[in-house]
């Protein structure tokens, strides 16, 4: 047992801020939680390992790719209304988009510390999600409509899409590990994680959440073979009858809330309209600024002189455990245009191009191993999903609250297999097995 900690050590830090995510938060907590402070203290880790071991952290390639977006972030921070709220912002960003994904591509190794890191993902979302699912059962989770009964995990009233953001990483996670060419003692249980995260998926009550999940497990079949596909779907739609249709309990409110996703034009709700609002006002703030934006954490400030008379004073939020509390609306709930809005277009071309740039080199690597039958199937189609589900998510929201921490690990996964993982998977070797790869040649 001490020897296999060993081997997983430089991954451990990684796993500890996956796992500080499932304690509970007290009621109304919101912002960085402590799972951000250990995401502190694995850059800090990391910096000392390359210290002490003298080598060189990233290729030419990997460090432009992941460092671009601080050109942005820098001239937005200096716009900003205030020192306080620039430095403030770009320690955010750079925590999530810069320093931590860049700390886990380093402290990965080889497959096996990617799958460990997968895996985690998945033990956290059913963790989630078996108290989101008692939440619903026992009416004790966030209010919806009247009565305690969404499913929100540890996250509370104020992050309700946390536990749905968690759920959705496990289930594409697991799906993806389903769908790779491990042993079938793992590809079993990861299909058995996967039907299970069904519920706990559906009982968010998140049609972002859904809309992404959705998209992203239809990419990932397709991408995996159209014949495995098809048995997948089959097998899915069939749990999905069973835990949600055969389960007997909220088949009416989902139904209504997934008919929803189709009267966003026609009959809007309120939090429909809100975010209507937020974004015309996220897109006449850039029109103002195009190039910059107006500065970071500077939305909140200048979102009532460009925000029409049909936005609400905020959202209620109250259940699990949490009082009554109306919640400001402080964005956009569209990372696109948040970016745009506050680092103008300067801004979004370099965090979205350091995105696409990501997504494009896994999904190059994707296709290589798929048509070379190498073994690292699942490393490749776990990135990809999980960039995916990301940038589509990104749409319906943006970063904030104690779960945005994942956001960093998801970035990181994807940017380790993009950058290292696949060009290692498919640079051509002799006929020998192929040995595991060293901490050395992966950063080389």
């Amino acid at each position: 047992m001490n020897h296999r900690v060993r081997t997983f050590t430089p991954v451990l830090p990684v796993i500890a801020v996956i796992a500080l995510l499932g304690l509970p938060l007290t009621p109304g907590e919101g912002g960085a939680g402590p799972a951000d402070a250990v995401s502190g203290l694995v850059v800090l880790y990391c910096a000392i390992r390359l210290l002490r071991d003298r080598r060189r952290p990233l290729s030419p390639t990997a460090m432009l790719v992941m460092g671009l977006p601080v050109l942005g972030l820098s001239i937005a921070a200096m716009d900003a209304s205030s020192p306080g709220a620039g430095l403030g912002g770009l320690g955010r960003y750079l925590q999530i988009f810069v320093l931590v994904p860049a700390a886990v591509v380093l402290l990965i190794r080889d497959r096996r510390d990617f799958r460990v890191l997968a895996w985690s993902f998945v033990a956290l979302a059913v963790w989630q999600g078996a108290i989101g699912v008692k939440q619903y059962v026992t009416a004790t989770g966030a209010s919806y409509q009247g009565e305690d009964i969404r499913a929100v995990g540890t996250f509370g009233p104020t992050d309700v899409m946390g536990m749905a953001t968690v759920v959705s990483f496990g289930l594409i996670c697991a799906l993806a590990l389903a769908l790779g060419r491990n042993d079938a003692r793992q590809r079993t249980v990861a299909t058995a994680c996967a039907f299970a995260l069904l519920l706990p998926l559906a009982l968010s009550f998140s049609r972002g959440a859904w809309i992404a999940t959705a998209a992203t497990c239809a990419l990932l079949l397709a991408l995996a073979g159209l014949r495995r596909a098809l048995k997948v779907a089959a097998a899915v739609t069939a749990a999905a009858v069973v835990l949600v249709g055969g389960f007997g309990v909220g088949t009416s409110m989902l139904q209504e809330r997934i008919d929803s996703i189709t009267q966003v034009t026609d009959a809007p709700d309120q939090s429909v309209i809100d975010r209507y609002t937020m974004w015309a006002a996220a897109t006449a703030m850039w029109r103002e600024h195009p190039l910059t934006g107006v500065g970071l954490k500077g939305f909140p400030e200048h979102r009532d002189g460009n925000a029409s008379l049909a936005l609400s004073s905020g959202s209620d939020t109250e259940g699990a455990g949490a009082a009554f509390l109306k919640q400001p609306l402080l964005s956009p709930h569209n990372m696109y245009l948040l970016v745009l809005s506050e680092q103008g277009l300067l801004g979004l071309l370099t965090l979205a191009g350091s995105w696409l740039a990501l997504l494009v080199c896994a999904l190059r690597g994707l296709f290589r191993v798929h048509r070379a039958q190498l073994p690292s199937l699942d490393c490749a189609l776990v990135s990809t999903g999980l960039l995916i589900w990301q940038l589509i998510d990104f749409a319906y929201a943006d970063i904030g609250g104690p779960s945005t921490v994942l956001t960093a690990v998801v970035f990181g996964l994807a940017a380790w297999w993009s950058l290292v993982g696949a060009t290692e998977e498919t640079r051509p070797t002799a006929e020998t097995p192929v040995p595991l790869l060293t901490e050395g040649a992966l950063i080389q």
